[in-house]
């Protein structure tokens, strides 16, 4: 990328339903919403196609995993990005290989898919019994070329990994994408980590000198378990910090809406570099 050029981020986040076609139709609304405002690429939270089924180990939800050929969400994000001129990664749930996995498509200003990231670190606790259903991602930390910018894209539990920051900015990545599903912890209701999760990726973007991206979805979702029933309260506060660990921009714990949306033009440079000189 050129010294000085400029790009418009928006990360996205709202309530999800348990039906696909209406979370579709709301993050299909507010990637139109976020364009008319300039947005060149447009973050959408983890898994957004339904409720966040992984706090409860139901077989049934294993079938909600989908192919990345012809998924048909990914099809219709590649359609809006082409006609609309944006970046979109998309989060999806992939079946591939007799394996299960937590993916991203990243789908470029023309409506092509530039490939997929699969989820790494798989967490494995009271209301994120992720390991159930994803195995660990076979990619390897990646970064992706689109019009505007070369992206890197991780996912949720992966963001408390320095390693994988590094990894993608090693490789050139010019700004960090994390579509995340964090919330409360059904076990406790006394822990809240939300001001930590912040931190945290506020030191990757600071550490690697690199903007950062995070997408969470908000609102109270209960799943029933087979010890009665699972409720996590989702943080939002979707963020966007700059490469000198300052926060940008961001949206509160929940708001009066269903959803909402957060923006920054970014000007991207790549004169202060100092993570490519690092030693073994």
């Amino acid at each position: 990328m050129e010294k000085g050029r400029t790009v418009v981020v928006s990360a996205l986040q709202f309530a999800c339903t348990d039906d696909v076609s209406t979370n579709v139709a709301t993050a299909e609304r507010l990637v139109r919403a976020a364009h008319k405002q300039g947005a060149n690429i447009i973050l959408i939270q983890e898994l957004f196609e339904g409720y966040y089924f992984c706090q409860a180990q139901r077989e049934e939800f294993i079938q909600r995993a989908k192919p990345h050929k012809d998924h048909p969400t990914i099809l219709r994000m590649q359609k809006l990005a082409k006609e609309l001129g944006v970046v979109i990664p998309v989060s999806f749930f992939e079946e591939a290989n007799n394996a299960h996995y937590n993916s991203t498509a990243i789908i470029d200003a023309d409506g092509t898919d530039l490939g997929i990231y699969r989820k790494s670190h798989i967490p494995d606790g009271p209301g994120y019994e992720e390991k159930f259903y994803f195995n660990p991602g076979d990619t390897g930390f990646k970064v992706f070329q689109t019009k505007f910018a070369k992206v890197g894209v991780a996912i949720c539990w992966d963001q408390w990994f320095p390693e994988a920051a590094r990894a993608m900015v090693l490789q050139g990545a010019e700004i960090l994408f994390y579509p995340t599903a964090i919330g409360s912890e059904p076990h406790d209701g006394s822990i809240d980590s939300r001001d930590h999760w912040k931190r945290v990726m506020q030191g990757h973007a600071g550490a690697n000198l690199v903007p950062l991206v995070a997408s969470n979805r908000i609102g109270k979702e209960m799943i029933e378990t087979e010890h009665g029933k699972s409720e996590i309260t989702f943080y939002g506060n979707s963020f966007i910090a700059g490469n000198f660990c300052e926060l940008f921009s961001f949206q509160h714990r929940s708001t009066p809406y269903s959803f909402d949306q957060c923006g920054k033009t970014l000007h991207l440079k790549d004169d202060i570099r100092f993570p490519h000189s690092s030693q073994p």
